[in-house]
């Protein structure tokens, strides 16, 4: 089983304005909602592809009830969590003639470590050996900064196989649990490092020292240009296929569940990246947050290139 944790879901407004001009009068031409949150998005993802997850999020008010509803309209086993407040809106607003996609995202409710306990109980005994746990998005306000790290500890006790995909201190301390596999983007890995990576070479030097520090596999994904694979026995460059853009939000979500998705079904290293490119891929060719059908990721399959680094 595929557990998805989202401790800071969202329904995602996503409205396209074409030529969006500060400090005047926008018109919305098209807007849409879909449930959101990363670990929520990898549920949504895991579906398309033909695997099953169980999404577990930290959800409260009408957006909350909303999202849940979505969920299982979609055939996603939600287990909600109950939280004070309301879930979280946020507004995705793509502009197609300037070619911006701009997030404004609202902070969410605050949560106790009463919650957050009482969560972590029920996914460590529901968790058998050989279960996939992704941890992924932002914290809640009032989540410790290593909520992550302890996470990470306790459903590997369990025997679960953890997903990590996180930012910051989040992502640091998290590191040091040694989740089985960690997936920054650039970025982030450049955060994390404390300086700029110029270059595949770089961020593979980079991805290695975290593999050497005990986390089994590091995946750092580099927007279109694809993603460098690191392992204790290999490192790999996978290239995504060029395709028109709708939508990148969710994109590095969606290569999350692919790997999770590929992971259960046991496909090897190779055979896993090319997945999580084609499915990366197929899904910015979407709009909002939607996940893209399993026959748009297998018509891309062909189009990823591997190699050796």
């Amino acid at each position: 089983m595929i557990y998805t944790v989202t401790l800071n879901p969202a329904l995602d407004k996503t409205v396209t304005v074409p030529g969006l001009t500060v400090d005047e009068v926008n018109r919305i031409v098209e807007a849409r909602e879909d449930p959101g949150g990363k670990g929520i998005n990898v549920s949504k993802v895991i579906a398309k592809l033909g695997g099953k997850s169980c999404a577990l999020a930290l959800l409260g008010g009408t957006v909350g009830e909303k999202i849940k509803g979505m969920l299982e309209r979609d055939g996603i086993d939600v287990w909600a969590f109950e939280v004070q407040g309301e879930t979280r809106t946020n507004l995705k607003v793509v502009d197609p003639k300037l070619d911006t996609h701009t997030d404004i995202n609202e902070p969410g409710p605050e949560i106790t470590i009463a919650t957050l306990d009482d969560m972590l109980e029920a996914l460590v005994a529901s968790i058998s050996r050989g279960d996939i746990v992704v941890l992924s998005g932002s914290l809640p306000k009032g989540a410790p900064v290593a909520t992550y790290a302890a996470w990470t500890r306790a459903c590997a006790e369990a025997g679960a196989k953890v997903f990590l995909d996180a930012d910051g201190s989040a992502l640091s301390h998290g590191l040091g649990a040694r989740p089985y596999l960690a997936k920054p983007n650039d970025a982030e890995l450049s955060r994390l490092c404390g300086h700029e990576l110029n270059d595949v070479d770089d961020i593979a030097e980079e991805a290695l020292r975290i593999v050497n520090g005990g986390v089994g596999r590091v995946v750092v994904s580099m927007g279109g240009a694809g993603a460098v694979i690191a392992d204790e026995s290999h490192v790999l460059l996978a290239r995504s296929p060029k395709v028109p853009v709708g939508s990148t939000v969710g994109a590095g979500d969606s290569v999350v569940a692919a790997l999770a998705y590929a992971e259960e079904q046991g496909m090897g290293l190779a055979d896993a990246a090319r997945l999580a490119m084609a499915t990366g891929a197929a899904n910015v060719m979407q709009s909002g947050t939607q996940a893209a059908e399993r026959a748009q990721v297998d018509a891309l399959l062909d189009r990823v290139s591997i190699e050796s680094l």
